[in-house]
Order: structure tokens, then sequence, then C-alpha cells
């Protein structure tokens, strides 16, 4: 209480000290935003905290969301977990069953089959909550376990499907996030086909399965989790909080232009205009002459004519 009337007081203007020797000093405190504060967290890869910038993705649908509860959760489980002895063997396959048990069976994590697109299951507060999730949300809370287990593992962005690896004595295995079931190198092919398809890649049967294994880094996942958002943002016409994702899949990607076009077009359905010409220009001046040139001409003379 004290120190939150101190806090109170210093905020409030000028605190002198030392009148005798006329020294004053002027104390201001400002609470950063949320987006100030993703960008406080992400602005390096060292040291980069996956679990913490995850959980302030959530702040975009829960703006009050306490930040430091969801990591408190994630210790409690911790806690938990590590009361069984297996989750200290030496064996990291002994280590890794005893996660999975734990995970899947007794506090039972899955997908959420039922409503795989609900603004949910991307954000951990209520992927807690409730046990459900997709993949890349499941991973994160996962990964965060497994690192104190002090086990191997990554997170893979496979296309289509979000997968965990980790390297045991045993050699490797690919977990799938929603189950913890293991995929052998014939299912992963198999799952890999129909998205080469999807996306016209029939030429790349020759691509080595393992260059789709590669271990994601922590800002590639939180690009994941953004990118999954944007998209129910999107097909729910949910502007502003849309333009919330892509300000922070700026700040993680700066350079991604294609980002900042699709901000300007954000802008644009929510009427602010002056913002969506900026945007849009910039995206033309740094990309010279994308597939969209046209497209994108025409979006801005309409904004001029407004």
């Amino acid at each position: 209480m004290e120190t939150m009337a101190l806090a109170a007081h210093l905020g409030a203007g000028n605190v002198c000290e030392g009148a005798a020797v006329g020294m004053c000093m002027d104390f201001r405190f400002s609470i950063p935003t949320p987006l100030e504060h993703f960008e406080s967290l992400v602005s390096s890869d060292d040291g980069f905290p996956l679990l913490e910038a995850a959980a302030a993705v959530a702040c975009i649908e829960y703006p009050q969301l306490d930040t430091q509860q969801v990591l408190n959760e994630v210790d409690q489980l911790l806690g938990q977990l590590m009361e069984s002895r297996d989750a200290n063997s030496r064996s990291a396959l002994t280590r890794l069953k005893a996660l999975n048990h734990r995970f899947y069976v007794d506090w039972g994590f899955q997908g959420n089959s039922n409503d795989f697109y609900a603004l949910d299951n991307s954000c951990l507060n209520a992927v807690l909550h409730r046990r459900r999730g997709i993949p890349v949300s499941l991973a994160v809370i996962w990964l965060e376990l497994a690192s104190a287990l002090q086990l191997p593992a990554h997170g893979i962005c496979f296309p289509g499907h979000f997968l965990l690896k980790v390297s045991v004595a045993e050699g490797q295995i690919v977990l799938d996030p929603l189950s913890g079931q293991s995929f052998s190198s014939n299912m992963l092919a198999e799952m890999l086909e129909p998205m080469q398809k999807a996306f016209h890649r029939v030429d790349e049967d020759d691509v080595p399965l393992g260059l789709y294994l590669q271990a994601a880094s922590p800002r590639d996942i939180i690009v994941r989790m953004l990118s999954n958002l944007k998209e129910v943002y999107r097909s729910d016409k949910s502007w502003a909080k849309l333009i919330e994702v892509q300000n922070r899949l700026l700040v993680l990607q700066p350079s991604e232009w294609t980002e900042l076009r699709d901000r300007g077009l954000a802008y644009a359905e929510l009427g602010v205009h002056d913002r969506a010409r900026e945007d849009l220009q910039q995206y033309l001046n740094q990309t010279g002459s994308p597939a969209d040139a046209a497209h994108i001409r025409a979006a801005l003379l309409d904004l001029q004519r407004m």
C-alpha cells in the first residue's frame, strides 16, 4: 500500500528534495502499453521469453490480462510434474513419457476439435483454463515444461500443423502437440503431400523431409500464433484487433512488407484513411512492382478521394 501511494505521489508532478541546496527532481512514470510491453519482450533473440511473449499475445483479446498470472499457472503445473519420480529420471525418454502422461492424461490437454477456430484457442490464459487449444498454443506450454525437465525439445513450423520434436538417446521423436502421438517418417510424408498440392508444390517431391522438420525459433513460433489470430480476426471483420495483430507482426518482422500492406487494408476497413494511405504507399515504395500493385494503387486512389 505504501509503495502504491508513493508511486502515485511521484507520478503526480514534481518532487523537490534538498531545498536548502536548490535541488529539484522531476519524476514521471508511465505504464507501458500492451504493444510496448510486447515489443520489449521480443526485442532480442537472446533469451527470447517464449511463454511470456505468448501470454502477451493474449492481451489483444484480453486487454486486462495479468500475464504474470499465466506464468504462475504454468509454474504450478511444473511443480506437480516434478513430484513424479520419472520426471527426474536420467533417461530423457523416461522424462518425456512422464511429461506426456501428465500433460495429456492427468491434466487433459487436447485439441479443441469442436471449435478449432475459436479465438480462445490462441490465448494461453484460456488454454490453461479450458485445457483446449490448437497445436501451437499447446506446444508453447509443453515446451516450457520440457525445458524445465532439460529435454532437448523444439517446435516445428510444419506446413498446416505445428509439431514438436525431441532428441533422445534412441533418436529423434516428432510429436503431435494435440495428443502427444509420435509420427513416423511415412506419416509425416503423408501429412505433407496434400499441403504441397494445395500450394502447387508438386515439384518439391524430391525435397528431403528433414527440411520441413527444422527447429522453429521462439520468434517463429510467436509469428505462427499471431498468424492464426490474424486469420480469425480477418474472418470476423474485427479490424481494430486485426490491426493490433499486425502491429505485433511488424514488431517481430519489420521488413515483412506484406504485413504492412495488410495493416493498411485493415485501417482502410476501419475508416482510418490517413494511416491506410501511409501503410499502402510505403508498401509500394518498399516492394517496387509487386503482383498486387494495381490493386493497391486502386485502393490508394479510393482513399485519396475520401
